[in-house]
């Protein structure tokens, strides 16, 4: 158990809709911020006629916008050019960092407690006033160049693109990556529309914590965030799930193996519960996989299982990597065990569970960053923000019999399967 309470989470709603968490950490010497925009991939699709929704080659022309707008905002805002944004981020200590998810667009940054208010000004900069150069336009697109090659060139990450289209269907599966034909077909033209589009207030979420005083921060805040226009945050698409297996055949001498299974999103009355077997299953080295499937019979050489959820949607994801000669019966036992999870759970494995969820929940109190980025996922997901002891007692209560009646009438009734190697695999029909 925590030995002493965090400090209290402040929140605060401005008029255009953007909603501000706080939490003040006075034990550190650090401050960061997560700010999260309703911009993310999903959004690519915003405005589509069902006629070009329905055309692959059409959503292909348009993948990566969201990274490329990314890319794009953050060279030169305000009253900085490209390079005098990165000194005045690297004089202040700034570490900062963005990326486009399914449904957000993050922004985050970790500094000195002292550079947060002039962080949140350049922020606010980046956000709201970026030039969008277009001689810097083929620069940026460079980039996302050299991330497609180097995704291409790595067959895990292709094959968990393709398990999340498979899990969530191509529209709320879509991944961030650019294509070669959207490489061709994006303009500058395109990037402003979708700034103008989706860069708002509305819908958005900006979490702050670590060594600050919390009026000072709602201020210079509201300062530089309470004039920006506002919106409304977009559905994300329904799930249309692709059953069954896929292979692609890659000549090699390892095969990758992704299997998913529907589950319940963060937010649900028995996540909890639900996220407790499948960390009895893959947290850490003494989990059931990495145990019974790796150090037991040697059959792969990394093996795991997680949750995910995309909005009011949930899913468990798993990895095996192992020979072609070893894949059939790395699938086989993987499955079986997470197919018989209730069958004989031992409250000691519970027990080094709620240990390593508690251990991070400390850690988590050492990292400005870390709780920056869990306000702003609480409050984005969630609608509020679940304290620290709320969720520790959350996992306190768990019993071994929950767990167990849980995954007795919820676990999985069909995998999707995805391999990557020499040989397809078979398995992951309807359970009975």
């Amino acid at each position: 158990m925590l030995s002493t309470q965090s400090p209290p989470i402040q929140t605060r709603t401005l008029d255009n809709g953007l909603i501000v968490v706080v939490q003040p950490m006075p034990w550190l010497r650090t401050a960061a911020y997560t700010l999260w925009l309703p911009a993310g991939i999903t959004t690519e699709l915003v405005g589509l006629s069902e006629s070009q929704l329905a055309d692959p080659e059409y959503l292909a022309c348009r993948d990566g916008l969201a990274s490329l707008t990314c890319e794009m905002v953050q060279r030169g805002a305000g009253a900085y050019n490209s390079r005098q944004l990165v000194a005045a981020e690297d004089n202040l200590g700034i570490d900062s960092g963005n990326s486009a998810a399914t449904s957000v667009a993050g922004y985050s940054a970790r500094m000195p407690a002292e550079s947060l208010l002039p962080a949140i000004e350049l922020l606010a900069d980046v956000v709201r006033r970026p030039h969008l150069p277009g001689n810097q336009f083929d620069d940026a697109k460079m980039i996302l160049r050299q991330e497609l090659a180097a995704f291409q060139d790595e067959p895990t990450q292709r094959l968990m693109r393709r398990l999340r289209e498979r899990q969530y269907g191509p529209s709320l599966g879509r991944g961030g990556y650019a294509s070669e034909a959207s490489l061709e077909a994006l303009s500058m033209d395109d990037v402003r529309q979708f700034y103008t589009d989706q860069y708002h207030a509305g819908g958005s979420v900006l979490a702050v914590a670590g060594n600050f005083d919390a009026n000072q921060i709602f201020d210079s805040i509201e300062q530089s965030f309470g004039d920006w226009k506002s919106g409304k945050r977009p559905a994300l698409p329904s799930p249309a799930p692709i059953d069954g297996n896929e292979h692609i055949e890659l000549p090699s001498s390892q095969t990758h193996i992704g299997f998913s299974f529907d589950s319940i999103p963060y937010g649900s009355d028995d996540y909890f519960v639900m996220r407790a077997g499948i960390g009895i299953l893959s947290d850490g080295m003494s989990s059931r996989l990495f145990d019974r499937v790796r150090e037991q019979r040697g059959l792969c050489y990394s093996v795991w299982a997680s949750t995910h959820t995309i909005g009011q949607h949930g899913a468990v994801f798993g990895y095996a990597g192992t020979t072609p000669t070893r894949a059939q019966e790395t699938l086989d036992v993987s499955l079986r065990e997470i197919q018989h999870l209730a069958d004989d759970l031992e409250q000691e494995e519970l027990s080094r569970w709620k240990v390593r969820i508690e251990s991070g929940l400390i850690m988590e109190q050492e990292s400005a960053g870390s709780r920056a980025s869990s306000l702003a996922s609480d409050q984005y997901q969630l609608g509020r923000v679940i304290p620290t002891e709320e969720l520790e007692a959350k996992i306190e209560a768990i019993t071994l019999d929950q767990v167990a009646s849980y995954f007795r009438q919820h676990g999985p009734r069909q995998f999707r399967i995805v391999t990557v190697g020499p040989e397809a695999l078979q398995g992951g029909e309807t359970l009975a």
